[in-house]
């Protein structure tokens, strides 16, 4: 009953019962092994995980979100981190693996508190508290940002790239990346980029030098060419069908016995006038160029509808997927057209030069010179196999994500592991001028901060102590731009390097580790449902 008593005014430490304790160890072990596992990807000296899916397809990635999103996670605390890390990709777009490591620090900060007996709530709630005051002091160390600025835009999508397998060709997606954004948006007024506006096209062949920005469209279907049809049209009307040029067939399987060739000939006869007026229709329009949506209940298009169409010059490029129309309509102006009838002129689009070329390889039509100039641009991507042609294009995206980060939030901050050490430093001082449970809580959740450089250096093959020790002392000293130097493997201003980074990324990645961390504590029991 005393025990009672003093644990209700405050005095005693807090003990739970059995079930909790356990519940609550177990979700902070789970959630710890799935840390763990992307630990090592961390950094531009991170290794590389090779994922090896259900259907024998192999993924080779150290893009944080990709690893974990392939991971066949069973416990459900560890699920959390997953869907932490998709979240990070969502806000921010890198720090994938950042913000998941963190995540792992702070439950084992976490953990050794509730060993001492600290109540859950508390620490759960000055975990949150700690996660604001962190981003507040991030904000205080941020520069501003101003988008016309073009190297600073360059070295943070460098910086980005450098932790990836394509880390050489960073100087190659940079500049693509910052390009294709500010092509899409006005510098002066943004405030957001949808990368939807921005078309990754991946090409097997030649190499990742190979990759360029084409300011349009690039089609990755070939032109239709067995009925010498034109491979090239300036000046070129663009439609976009999605109806078939082929005779029309019944919904349901049916046979017609035809015992009179005058009838067969008939039927021929049909079909030809059928598929001759389509085509009479649509160059009676102007149009010289038909994209034709990818048909699955019939031919999208026939031999004698082909020969047709190369007759009267018309270009035809098929199986246009249906999750590209949207972005070829905002391209060239043209709207999809669902029957011949409504076939007309003011649905086409327009664009100055369309022509299918070689490029190492392998062939693209590109579309040039297109209406709306500025409202979406392609990047052509090449690769010599699939796995780096996929890896590149998760990169890239990453590249993309940060440039969208500084149009959202206009701010940068120093890379290289010196944010965490100098916002430590900080809330350790300010834990100080706390009382009671939550000072040691603050103080717990900022050594937390200091797993992003420790880990930077093992993954560099440094000596973790003496380096995190050595960069505490120079943020002491006042030096906030002082980070771990990967490359020469020692502590430098980092800023020389060029090694700068978006303060939405690690903003957010504090944020959300900490609220993630929040939950899991909160958690004191697993229910079954039938």
């Amino acid at each position: 009953m005393v025990e009672a008593s003093a644990a209700k005014s405050g005095g005693g430490s807090f003990k739970d019962k059995e079930k909790p304790v356990e519940v609550r160890l177990s979700n902070i072990i789970a959630a710890k092994a799935v840390s763990d596992a992307v630990r090592t990807s961390l950094g531009p000296k991170g290794m590389d995980k090779m994922i090896k899916t259900s259907n024998g397809e192999v993924i080779i990635t150290n893009d944080g979100a990709t690893i974990l999103k392939h991971m066949a996670v069973l416990h459900p605390a560890a699920k959390m981190l997953v869907d932490l890390s998709a979240a990070q990709d969502v806000e921010a777009g890198d720090g994938t693996t950042s913000v998941v490591v963190l995540a792992g620090s702070l439950l084992g900060a976490a953990q050794k508190m509730l060993s001492k007996g600290i109540h859950p709530t508390t620490i759960a709630e000055s975990f949150q508290r700690a996660s604001h005051k962190a981003t507040e002091f991030l904000t205080d160390v941020a520069t501003k940002l101003d988008l016309a600025d073009r190297e600073s835009l360059l070295k943070s999508a460098s910086t980005s790239l450098n932790s990836k397998i394509v880390s050489q060709y960073s100087g190659l997606f940079a500049p693509i990346a910052v390009d294709a954004v500010l092509k899409v948006i006005d510098p002066a007024t943004a405030i957001n980029v949808d990368l939807k506006d921005i078309r990754i096209v991946k090409k097997v062949g030649g190499t990742i030098d190979d990759t360029e920005l084409v300011d349009g469209l690039v089609l990755a279907q070939n032109v239709v060419k067995s009925a010498g049809g034109p491979t090239r049209i300036e000046k070129a009307k663009i439609g976009l069908i999605q109806f078939q040029l082929s005779p029309p067939k019944p919904d349901m399987e049916n046979q017609i016995i035809v015992n009179d060739y005058r009838q067969m000939d008939k039927i021929l006869k049909e079909e030809r006038q059928y598929l001759l007026n389509m085509v009479k229709k649509i160059k009676k329009s102007g149009c010289n160029v038909l994209l034709i949506q990818k048909s699955i209940l019939r031919d999208a298009v026939n031999d004698l509808s082909l020969h047709f169409l190369a007759k009267l010059k018309i270009m035809v490029v098929k199986d246009i997927e249906r999750d590209e129309i949207e972005f070829i309509c905002k391209s060239t102006g043209c709207k999809p057209i669902a029957d011949i009838e409504s076939f007309t002129e003011d649905k086409l689009g327009y664009a100055d030069l369309i022509d299918e070329v070689q490029a190492s390889g392998s062939r693209v039509v590109k579309v040039t010179g297109v209406k709306h100039v500025g409202k979406t641009v392609s990047i052509l991507c090449h690769g010599a196999n699939s796995l780096v042609l996929e890896e590149a294009e998760r990169s890239l995206h990453d590249a993309l994500c940060v440039i969208r980060c500084l149009v959202k939030k206009k701010y940068l901050i120093a890379g290289g592991g010196a944010p965490e050490i100098g916002v430590s430093l900080r809330l350790q001082e300010y834990a100080k001028t706390l009382r009671g449970m939550e000072a040691h809580c603050f103080q717990a959740f900022a050594e937390a901060l200091e797993v992003i450089p420790i880990t930077l250096a093992e993954n560099a093959g440094l000596n973790p102590i003496a380096i995190v020790t050595e960069l505490r002392n120079r943020h002491a000293l006042g030096e906030t731009t002082a980070g771990i130097n990967v490359r020469k493997g020692a502590i430098t201003n980092i800023l020389d390097e060029n090694v700068i980074q978006p303060l939405l990324v690690s903003t957010s990645a504090i944020e959300l580790a900490a609220e993630t961390v929040k939950m899991l504590l909160k958690i004191d029991d697993l229910v079954q449902t039938r």
